[in-house]
């Protein structure tokens, strides 16, 4: 029977039926140690993969908040395989996981009902020179959960679908700039977007110049960035919740500012879609926008995204009307019959089986506990659950109350020690009460060394390392 906790790869260890050939299973039980030295919590067919890595992938990951430099040094798993609410890295450690596939895997890894979907499909072929049959299926699945939208294009990333959504507000209003919301912190690779982070090498100055910000909640604040841009801007662009829930009336007073101004309104419902409700924070609020983009959670970690919204505005990138044509969204690989059957198994699944409800009761009893155990002791003030209960992410705070890199290393530092893998608490449905529990007793050891360090006003002695560091800065 193997365990939370990470042990010693030269113990013996069982073998796990669906293990790759590096994947091993850990032997027995064994009792967290809170001031445990940080060697004994060494990952070295991990380290090596991701020294192999770093010699043949940019960053050393495919995205770049899956880099290692995300987590404490020498502690950056590289995985094996999941299933479930469980994953296992090359060392053969098990991990319950939070934030699963970037918050795409919400159901669980390898869930049945996705993955006999896309068994089907696998024999059948996955691309063809016509559209296939699936693709109407997968539209009128999608229509009838998000019933909001009218009309609906895939494709396989997110980046694709805002950029998509950025064109053909630009090609309906004739307007060239972009408004959107400063607060949120991720909208798209393109430039656009990626021109006004600090990761902006490479981007023409003149790109950038035509995207301008405006503060979540404050609807005074954008309607002076809109007179000032007046006949300039052509959407507001935004989540339309994330950590904190839209002040009442915010996204109805964002629906008419855009009404008057003649801008497009689109909400990124990436993070939002399935979590806040099957039909995303549209309908959950009740606020339609003239576009919406999904991805994420559709597919269960599945490559497929979604551009939907009005028929007037998705009908220009089509062939039916008498203007100009835009080019919206033409992806060799976006309809591919298996990620599409994914994303119908999901949306099914999540209406047939509750599975938003579940992850609201799952989320509130994993905060409930975070909160006691960093209250209990005497860190409730550092340690902070903040965001909707489908969507947790937490704060580290420092002696001050600042934000703090360091204190986030700790903390980060002693859940990798008892198994936990939780850059965020982002809860998939396939977690346990066992889960939640376990994950809940690491918080507290986590805590009691956390107070050490206040208390000691210096957290270095316990980060093992460098600290991490945030995604979006301007040097490695």
């Amino acid at each position: 029977m193997d365990t939370h906790r990470p042990v010693q790869t030269h113990r013996p260890v069982g073998r796990d039926p669906h293990h790759t050939e590096r994947a091993e299973v850990n032997a027995g039980p064994a009792e967290p140690e809170p001031e445990a030295r940080p060697e004994e919590f060494d990952l070295p067919r991990s380290r090596r993969a991701n020294e192999r890595l770093h010699a043949l992938v940019p960053g050393g990951a495919h995205t770049y908040a899956k880099g290692d430099d995300q987590y404490p040094e020498g502690l950056a798993p590289v995985i094996s395989h999941g299933r479930g609410a469980h994953v296992w890295d090359v060392d053969g450690n098990r991990y319950v996981e939070y934030g699963s596939g970037l918050r795409s895997v919400s159901l669980g890894h390898a869930h049945p009902r996705v993955t006999e979907a896309v068994r089907r499909e696998l024999d059948r072929g996955s691309n063809f020179v016509r559209p296939s049959v699936l693709e109407v299926e997968a539209a009128e699945r999608f229509l009838a959960t998000v019933p909001t939208a009218e009309m609906v294009k895939f494709a396989k990333n997110g980046s694709d679908a805002t950029t998509a959504a950025v064109r053909l507000a630009r090609a309906a209003t004739g307007r060239p700039r972009v408004a959107l919301c400063a607060d949120h912190p991720f909208f798209s690779v393109d430039d656009w977007f990626i021109g006004t982070t600090p990761m902006s090498a490479g981007v023409p100055a003149a790109t950038t110049d035509l995207t301008v910000a405006f503060p979540y909640g404050d609807l005074a604040a954008t309607e002076e960035m809109l007179a000032r841009h007046r006949d300039g801007i052509a959407c507001l662009i935004l989540e339309p919740a994330t950590h904190t829930e839209p002040p009442p009336g915010y996204l109805a007073g964002l629906r008419e500012l855009a009404d008057r101004y003649g801008c497009v309104l689109v909400f990124d419902e990436m993070i939002t879609g399935f979590r806040w409700s099957e039909a995303g924070a549209q309908g959950l609020y009740g606020v339609v926008p003239d576009l919406s983009t999904f991805g994420k959670a559709l597919g269960n970690g599945f490559a497929v995204s979604a551009l939907a919204g009005r028929r007037a505005l998705m009908e220009r990138g089509g062939l039916r009307h008498s203007g100009d044509r835009v080019f919206l969204l033409s992806t060799t690989h976006g309809a591919e019959t298996h990620s599409l059957a994914a994303a119908m198994a999901v949306q099914t699944t999540y209406v047939e089986e509750g599975v938003t409800a579940r992850l609201h009761a799952l989320g509130e009893r994993l905060a409930a506990g975070v909160r006691e155990a960093a209250a209990s002791a005497g860190v409730g003030d550092h340690v902070v659950v903040r965001g909707r209960a489908s969507n947790l992410v937490f704060a580290t705070l420092d002696e001050g109350g600042r934000p703090s890199q360091e204190y986030r290393t700790l903390f980060l530092r002693r859940l990798l020690a008892g198994g936990v893998l939780a850059p965020s608490f982002v809860v998939s449905a396939a977690l346990s009460d066992a889960d939640i529990a376990h994950t809940v007793d690491v918080v507290a050891q986590a805590c009691a060394v956390y107070r050490k360090a206040l208390d000691a006003g210096d957290p270095t002695p316990w980060l093992g390392g460098r600290p991490v560091q945030p995604v979006f800065r301007r040097r490695a």
